[in-house]
Parts: structure tokens; sequence; C-alpha cells
């Protein structure tokens, strides 16, 4: 099973799309399974439900910095190569969706009353965000070579 298909039936499990994909790439990264699912666990719904950042999107950055991240204040060059590599992602993942915001993704802003239950009855988190998840995670997997 490749990192991809972990991170697609991570989020199929119930998994939020944050924590699907940190999961899915905790095997070739070495992660803890238990750390990744918590360190993860409050970026779904674009921060806590807060309709900012994609989870997937979120999920991908923490992917792309346990990969390529610096470990120390003094490895410029490690941190220069991270932020590249967000960088790049953030334009691939744009020019396929047109955003990194889940309340533009979903067409739906989670902060606002009643929000939630409308996405729910309108299927937008089955309809819109395995896509979502499944293109950050092959971004990802594209940029890091895994």
């Amino acid at each position: 099973m490749t990192d991809v298909d972990r991170v697609v039936s991570r989020f199929s499990e119930g998994f939020a799309c944050s924590q699907a994909v940190l999961l899915g790439f905790a095997p070739s990264l070495g992660l803890d399974p238990d750390v990744a699912a918590r360190v993860s666990a409050p970026f779904g719904g674009g921060m806590g439900r807060m309709g900012e950042v994609c989870g997937a999107v979120s999920g991908a950055l923490m992917v792309i910095g346990l990969a390529s991240g610096n470990v120390t204040a003094q490895d410029k060059e490690s941190k220069e190569r991270a932020y590249q590599l967000v960088r790049e992602f953030a334009s691939r993942f744009r020019s396929r969706h047109g955003s990194l915001l889940c309340r533009e993704l979903l067409g739906c802003d989670l902060s606002q009353p009643g929000a939630l239950a409308l996405a729910h009855e309108r299927k937008l988190f089955a309809a819109r965000c395995p896509t979502l998840v499944r293109d950050a995670a092959e971004i990802a997997a594209e940029l890091l070579e895994l």
C-alpha cells in the first residue's frame, strides 16, 4: 500500500482530513501513529472548523516539514528547502482547486452558525473532501519523491 493509498484509507475510516494525510505518511516518516493523529487533530475543517487553510493542506505541510524541515536554527538550507516545497505545493494545489482555504473549497464557511449541519446535509465532506485529501497526498508524495 502506498502512502497515498493509506491517506485515502485513513480518511475513509473517519479521520479528519489533516489526520488522514499525516497518518498516511507516518510509516514512511518513522512517525508514531498516535503522535501523528494527535498533533494533526486540530487542523480539520480549516483549523478547528474555522474554514481557514484546508486540513488536507495542513497535513501535507506537516509531511513536508517532517521530511525536509530544519531541526536546528542554524540549518538555513533545510529551512529554505522546506519553504520552497511549501510554495510549490501551494501552487500545485491552487492550480487544481483554486484555493487553499476550506471555506472556499467547500463553498461553505464552517465557522458560521448552522454551517456544519448544512455541509452534512449537502454531503460536502463526502463529495469534495476525498478529492482534496487525495490530491494533497499526491502532490506531497511527488514533491518529496516518496
